[in-house]
């Protein structure tokens, strides 16, 4: 409350040194609305572009956290997104060919025994295809179990750093994140080993009951809904692999627009004010890191002695006289009124004038011109009943 020193001087004062009629005095500070630039996601502060007093353009970068640990989060997620891809791929050629297989099939049921021998060396190239699934799985069960040992020895590091303070609760979580994330990876790894070697093994049943039965129609019908059953599974996996895809894509998304959340940008045209944090320094979602404020948004806060308060209106137009431009008042207009009075501070006036009250307000300037700069004294003039 600083900002009422003098206010009893230049009420009492000034009113009497030929202030117009339908005026009344009111002296005070400038004061502006000032915006927190923030950060959306937690990370180490990398740089920070302005100090206070520096002038920002509105989409201007201002700070920039650190984004090591985000990019491998990227690098993975597409990696990801690219076996994803691979697997669809490799389930679309199954069901083509399983599409392919049953529509030989049907042929099989009237056709002669040439047709027969088509249809087994059909089942000999499904054998085929399921033992090179089974290798292609058998690697990857290999490399996720490499990459689960990795990140095990990651996660184990990381614990040790954590207590002496060389790495962040968050750097750690997200070595336990990706350590339960690889052991998920290994165990469906092993997973589809398993079934890849059933179905090499189905694969071989089929091709042998084929040569065993070739001239057998009633055996070909059975196999063919055999296979017609299968037909559906394989178009379930493929749907499966459409939404794993797009499920890694997603993820993909919202990494990278976490990344763009590293970038902090000014939102508005305005001057630095503070700069809590600086470049090294951890903080947390939502922790601001730097502070802005427009000067062609400013208002002056005054304050009435409580007599006059009733005869002041939100609306009423007046006229800002700075101290360094006494002979150019700024236009303004009151735009707001305490609604509870506030007492005098003690350490400003005589013991009589302490029990007095006083009103908020505030005058906003309608065209600052950046002359009005925040924490500048300066009065107005309200003419009373006459609004902007």
């Amino acid at each position: 409350l600083v900002v009422v020193a003098g206010l009893v001087w230049f009420y009492f004062g000034r009113q009497s040194a030929g202030l117009k009629a339908g005026r009344i005095l009111v002296s005070g500070r400038i004061e502006g609305y000032e915006t927190d630039v923030g950060a959306k996601i937690g990370g180490k502060v990398k740089r920070i572009e302005f100090r206070e007093g520096n002038q920002v353009a509105s989409g201007a970068l201002v700070a920039e956290l650190e984004d090591d640990d985000i990019q491998a989060r990227l690098r993975a997620a597409k990696a990801k997104t690219a076996a994803a891809e691979c697997l669809w791929r490799e389930r679309k050629e199954s069901l083509d060919i399983a599409e392919a297989q049953i529509e030989q099939a049907r042929l099989e049921l009237s056709r002669s025994t040439e047709g027969v021998r088509a249809r087994i060396e059909q089942n000999e190239a499904s054998k085929a295809q399921a033992n090179a699934e089974l290798i292609q799985a058998e690697a990857k069960l290999t490399e996720a179990v490499a990459n689960h040992e990795l990140a095990r020895k990651r996660k184990e590091r990381f614990e040790k750093l954590l207590g002496p303070g060389a790495v962040t609760k968050d750097e750690y979580d997200e070595a336990v994140k990706n350590f339960e994330s690889t052991k998920a990876v290994v165990e469906s790894q092993r997973a589809f080993v398993s079934a890849s070697r059933k179905k090499l093994s189905a694969a071989g049943s089929l091709l042998d009951q084929a040569r065993a039965d070739r001239f057998n129609p009633g055996i070909r019908s059975r196999e063919l809904n055999v296979m017609e059953k299968q037909l559906v599974q394989a178009r379930h996996q493929v749907d499966n692999s459409v939404n794993e895809v797009a499920a890694a894509r997603a993820q993909e998304d919202e990494i990278e627009a976490d990344i763009a959340y590293l970038r902090l940008l000014s939102p508005i045209n305005g001057v630095v004010t503070a700069r809590p944090v600086e470049p090294g320094a951890v903080v947390v979602p939502g922790a601001t890191v730097i502070t802005l404020i427009d000067l062609d948004k400013v208002y002056l806060r005054a304050y009435l002695p409580e007599g006059d308060v009733g005869k002041v209106r939100v609306g009423d137009s007046a006229e800002v006289f700075l101290d360094s431009f006494p002979g150019k008042p700024l236009t303004g207009k009151v735009i707001e009124i305490d609604p509870v009075a506030s007492f005098t501070p003690q350490n400003i006036y005589f013991k009589e004038d302490r029990v007095k009250q006083v009103f908020g307000l505030k005058i906003g300037i309608e065209a600052p011109d950046r002359l009005a700069k925040p924490g500048m004294p300066a009065d107005a003039e309200i003419l009373l009943g006459k609004g902007g």
